[in-house]
């Protein structure tokens, strides 16, 4: 086994996370459940976004949330996700670099666009989280860098990510790389629908 570059590498989804104070009659007013999870389209997601207060954007999705917790303890990680060539993925690209992961992944031209979560959090620190998957579920096989993933101790995989075709292609490639170079594979299972659809 050769020397690693990364510590971790990381194959998720690349969200952002929009997030905003709110209460409960606003929750109401928009035909939520509160503390809830649901997905999105992107109508919703417009439409939600332009009812809601003012927000506060951070990158987020739950293999790049990983890295970062690993980055900020001294680990060299990197990561792997689609986003989309508008504003929220220039965000998403800079925070995460910013925090100190690697990310070269080239933006999706055209829709959908980048995946966003609006996380509404009332007084009572419940956050009702409205998730609008867009570009990240598109991350295509040929993105999976060998040399990128041969340079990693371990490979971590974003569960919620395995549901699409697309990036669950990307993902099997990477493994089959992974393997052969003789590195870690982890996967987080993220829900139970992805036991239930995948075993």
């Amino acid at each position: 086994m050769t020397d690693t570059r990364f510590d971790v590498l990381a194959i998720g989804n690349a969200i952002v996370d929009i997030i905003a104070d709110t209460d409960d009659a606003f929750i109401a007013s928009e035909g939520l459940t509160k503390g809830s999870m649901q997905l999105i389209d992107e109508a919703r997601a417009q439409a939600l976004y332009a009812h809601m207060g003012p927000a506060r954007e951070i990158s987020g999705g739950s293999a790049a949330n990983t890295l970062a917790g690993l980055a900020r303890l001294g680990h060299k990680t990197a990561f792997i996700g689609q986003v989309a060539t508008d504003q929220l993925g220039e965000v998403f690209a800079h925070d995460i670099r910013a925090g100190g992961i690697h990310f070269d992944i080239p933006a999706r031209d055209g829709a959908p666009s980048t995946a966003r979560c609006y996380i509404l959090v009332t007084p009572d620190a419940q956050r009702t989280m409205n998730t609008f998957l867009g570009a990240s579920q598109y991350l295509p096989a040929t993105v999976i860098d060998k040399s990128l993933i041969e340079s990693a101790a371990i490979l971590y995989l974003e569960g919620y990510l395995w549901d699409p075709e697309e990036p669950r292609a990307a993902m099997r490639t990477a493994i089959d790389v992974a393997r052969a170079a003789g590195r870690k594979v982890a996967l987080t299972l993220s829900d139970a629908f992805v036991i239930s659809r995948h075993g």
